[in-house]
């Protein structure tokens, strides 16, 4: 039996991979730059080459998850220059199956089939076996989406839930808030839970505390937090304090009493610092409801492959089109 082709493609990587029909454990996973190759069709023959899944191995099937909006028939990469017609992938490919979905659809379809040594807990609690789950993760953007157990398959629920309105909870949020409004028409929750928004949230506490920024990446912020820099670590644990708000305002929002999840490439980085932060705190302060948030499992995803199982699950969900 051939194997089938996934795919997570972000702005900077394409993480490839095989997986046997039927299974989602992925085999044979190779991470490709995007800026090596003209386009998507490039990138996969290189791919199939390198594994040897060429000729009469070379996959009949596949699934490819991309960070950028994938409902046209035409998909254009939000961060690089890859740009293409899903039909003529499919003909020049030879495919007989061909989906293409959201990497944030393919993170939420990958968190019912991760084990639980890649799960690190921040709150205990009682998962609802019939109810949404909650993915949720900052790292390029902030990526937001539901998983629902279907009567036949799980069931994704994509949503743009990282470009809600920031909402402040007190008189600092107040305040760096109108320091962003400087800079912003609009200040959504993924300009803050971000990459880019951690670098800019550590700027405008400088700009609060009047102090002249010392850094000037999201790293040099992260890794001066752990060399002990006072306004890196005051703007880290912030940064974490507004992720468990917004957690728990999407929790309420979606009714994920199947619990929540923590993914992205910037969580797994900070676990340290998860138990000194107020995250958990927030999540749970939620007025009438904060007994509701509270009895809500909440994780860290460290899984490497997510989005890579998320889509190896998409191949024969019949949810997913």
């Amino acid at each position: 039996m051939r194997s089938a082709l996934i795919g997570d493609i972000g702005g900077t990587n394409a993480r490839l991979a095989l997986v046997t029909p039927g299974e989602v454990a992925p085999h044979d996973i190779v991470n490709l730059p995007c800026a090596d190759y003209p386009g998507v069709v490039e990138a996969v023959k290189d791919y199939l080459e390198r594994v040897g899944a060429t000729g009469d191995n070379a996959p009949q099937e596949a699934c490819l998850a991309f960070a950028c909006p994938v409902h046209a028939e035409r998909v254009k990469m939000t961060n690089n220059h890859w740009d293409f017609m899903k039909s003529d992938v499919q003909q020049t490919l030879n495919l007989s199956l061909f989906k293409v979905i959201n990497d944030f659809t393919a993170q939420a379809l990958g968190v019912p089939h991760v084990d639980t040594g890649n799960l690190v807990q921040v709150q205990a609690g009682v998962a609802q076996s019939h109810s949404a789950r909650l993915v949720i993760g900052p790292g390029t953007g902030l990526g937001v989406a539901g998983v629902f157990p279907g009567q036949h398959a799980w069931i994704p629920l994509p949503t743009e839930g990282g470009h809600v309105t920031f909402a402040p909870t007190d008189s600092t949020e107040r305040a760096l808030l109108d320091v962003f409004l400087q800079h912003h028409n609009r200040v959504s929750v993924e300009r803050i839970l971000c990459g880019q928004g951690l670098l800019e949230l550590y700027q405008a506490h400088c700009a609060l505390n009047e102090q002249t920024p010392s850094y000037t990446t999201p790293a040099e912020v992260t890794q001066a937090a752990n060399q002990g820099d006072p306004i890196a670590t005051t703007t880290l644990l912030r940064f974490l304090k507004i992720l468990g708000d917004v957690c728990g305002d999407a929790t309420l929002t979606m009714g994920a009493r199947g619990g929540v999840y923590l993914c992205g490439g910037i969580l797994p980085r900070l676990l340290e610092w998860l138990p000194k932060s107020e995250l958990r705190d927030s999540f749970v302060n939620k007025g009438r409801m904060g007994a509701y948030n509270a009895d809500i499992p909440v994780w860290v995803v460290t899984h490497p492959w997510v989005g890579l199982l998320g889509a190896a699950e998409a191949l024969h969900n019949e949810e997913v089109f």
